[in-house]
C-alpha cells in the first residue's frame, strides 16, 4: 500500500535547472501534493502567490533567489521556505535565513532525507545540515547577524569577484570533483564547467586547480 502520510503538505519547487527540478518533483510526488513549479523570479512569485503552498523548495542560486523569498512572503505569509543549494558555506546560509527561509539543505541530500526535511519544515520546525547547525544557533543566540562563524572567512574581495555560478563551480573543483562530476552536479555541460574554471582562475590570478584548492582551503570555504 502506498504511503500517504505526507500527501496533505502542498509543495512548490523553484529551480532554474529543468532536469534537476523534474527529478526533485518525481522524488516528491508520491509523498506530497506538488502544486507548482517555476524557474525564474517573476513566474515563481506569481506561482507562489496563486497556489499558497505549505512549503517552497527554493534553489537559492536561481538568479534573484532572495528576491523571490522577499517579494512572495508578504503575499503568502503561511508559506515556509526550505532553501536548497550546492553550497554548504555558513556565509550563504546566513544570508538566506536572515531573508526568511526556515531551513537550508544541500543538493547532496538523499531523497529520503529531503522528504523528511520538507515534512519537518511543513510542521513548523527549522531544518539545517549538521555542519551549519552551530552557526545558525550562534546567530539566534545573539551574535551579530553579519558575523561569520568561527571557522569562516571575513568579507573577501577576491571571492566577491566571482559570480554565484562561478563560486559553485569553484567550491566543487576545490573539493576534488572532476569536471564531469561538476557538470552532473550542476546540470551544465563539461564545456561550461571548463569555461567557469578558466574564468575563476583568471579572476583569482591562479594557475591551476591545485592552487585553487589551497586558496579555498585557506579561506575555509570548502
Amino acid at each position: 500500500m502506498e504511503d500517504t502520510t505526507h500527501t496533505q503538505a502542498r509543495i512548490a519547487v523553484v529551480d532554474d535547472h529543468e532536469m534537476f527540478r523534474a527529478g526533485v518533483i518525481a522524488t516528491l510526488q508520491p509523498y506530497f501534493d506538488i502544486v507548482g513549479q517555476a524557474a525564474d523570479v517573476e513566474s515563481s512569485i506569481d506561482m507562489i502567490v496563486a497556489t499558497q503552498p505549505d512549503v517552497v523548495l527554493l534553489d537559492v542560486h536561481v538568479p534573484g533567489g532572495a528576491e523571490i523569498l522577499a517579494k512572495s512572503h508578504p503575499h503568502a505569509p503561511r508559506t515556509a521556505f526550505l532553501a536548497l543549494s550546492v553550497s554548504d558555506s555558513a556565509q550563504d546560509v546566513g544570508s538566506v535565513i536572515r531573508a526568511g527561509a526556515r531551513g537550508y539543505v544541500t543538493k547532496t541530500i538523499t531523497g529520503h532525507d529531503l522528504i523528511h526535511s520538507i515534512e519537518q519544515v511543513s510542521e513548523g520546525y527549522a531544518v539545517f545540515s549538521p555542519k551549519l547547525a552551530g552557526f545558525v544557533l550562534s546567530a539566534f543566540q545573539g551574535a551579530p547577524p553579519d558575523a561569520p562563524a568561527a571557522d569562516e572567512p571575513v568579507h573577501d574581495e577576491e571571492l566577491d569577484r566571482l559570480s554565484a555560478r562561478e563560486q559553485e563551480v569553484m567550491r566543487l573543483i576545490a573539493r576534488g570533483y572532476t569536471y564531469k562530476e561538476v557538470a552532473s552536479e550542476l546540470f551544465i555541460s563539461i564545456k561550461t564547467v571548463e569555461t567557469h574554471v578558466s574564468s575563476v582562475l583568471r579572476k583569482l590570478q591562479l594557475s591551476n586547480r591545485n592552487e585553487l584548492t589551497l586558496w579555498a582551503s585557506d579561506r575555509h570555504i570548502v
